[in-house]
């Protein structure tokens, strides 16, 4: 019994005193060992043709002044997170990505690291960062605290995007969900079954871009302080 609608992102589910809801997100770990064998499914055959496409993307977005291997780090983010989200559609399995702990976890040290990096290694060009190309000198000084307020709240927004997309989609589905077994009527029944269905693609293809979205807004980031 739900003691309220969000209790089922609550991650306090205990087994034998142990909170085991987290381990989901190392399920992934698993998968890992098929990309050694020899010979490879379709499956594998498919997936590296993405992060094929995403390597090139990521490449472009970094531009000639990223360096070499860089984009693994945010292939790597794009499949941590893409997996944790699909993981969440299914029933009985935890969802991650829903909570602050996780998508905080992966934006704050990204974006500290990338700003240390580029205030000492390229401070000049952080300093011109803070102010765009044809400002007028009466609004440099707004324009400094702007750009400093956007810099700052850049980790809050992508953790909360990536959250809030997800409790939103997961909500929906609960609460039809909990509707379907107090109703008596089959045409209600039907057109909520249809519902969840269609939300449930949904939720799929959102699965899909959030992890992109995060993975392509961290690599811009990256390619601003170079």
């Amino acid at each position: 019994m739900m003691t309220n609608l969000f209790s089922v992102f609550d991650p306090s589910t205990s087994i034998l005193n142990l909170s085991l809801n987290w381990l989901s997100t190392f399920l992934g770990l698993f998968l890992i060992p098929a990309s050694y064998w020899l010979m490879p499914n379709r499956f594998q055959l498919i997936w590296n043709n993405i992060l094929l496409t995403l390597h090139k993307e990521f490449k472009t977005l970094l531009g000639p002044s990223g360096h070499n291997g860089s984009t693994l780090m945010f292939i790597s983010l794009f499949s941590l997170i893409m997996f944790n989200n699909f993981l969440g559609l299914f029933p009985y399995i935890f969802t991650s990505t829903s909570h602050l702990t996780l998508t905080l976890s992966l934006a704050f040290p990204l974006w500290l690291s990338f700003m240390l990096y580029g205030w000492i290694n390229h401070t000049q060009h952080m300093f011109a960062h803070l102010v765009p190309q044809g400002t007028p000198a009466v609004l440099m000084p707004f324009m400094v605290c702007i750009e400093t307020i956007s810099n700052v709240i850049r980790p809050g927004t992508l953790a909360v995007r990536l959250t809030a997309n997800m409790i939103a989609g997961h909500l929906l589905l609960t609460l039809l969900g909990n509707t379907g077994p107090v109703t008596a009527n089959y045409i209600i029944l039907s057109i909520i079954l249809s519902t969840q269905i269609a939300l449930l693609v949904l939720e799929s293809a959102v699965a899909i871009i959030q992890s992109y979205v995060f993975a392509v807004l961290s690599t811009l980031y990256s390619s601003e302080v170079n």
